[in-house]
């Protein structure tokens, strides 16, 4: 299956299903987190278990948020913020 007929049923399926849209703007969501606290984590040359000792959380947390397997809630995010000196910023683009 070519890109466009996955952009297409992607697009379909949207379109005929708010639970599928939801679920599909959700993971968009749950994917730029997880690039976000990896990234912060690793301009702090941190291992999981570190960045977790210092953000108060599970490591368990961490690699789930990580993964885009969890959604982290605004509050956790903004421990995180804290925690590591940074400004934690949400946008609507």
């Amino acid at each position: 299956m070519t890109l466009r007929k996955v952009d297409d049923l992607i697009a379909e399926k949207k379109q005929n299903s708010a639970k599928f849209a939801a679920a599909y703007e959700q993971a968009g969501v749950d994917l730029e987190i997880a690039i976000a606290v990896k990234q912060l984590r690793d301009s702090l040359d941190l291992s999981q278990r570190a960045f977790a000792e210092l953000v108060g959380k599970p490591q368990l947390t961490i690699a789930r948020i990580e993964s885009g397997a969890v959604t982290a809630s605004n509050q956790t995010l903004s421990e995180i913020a804290q925690r590591t000196h940074k400004q934690l910023r949400i946008q609507f683009i």
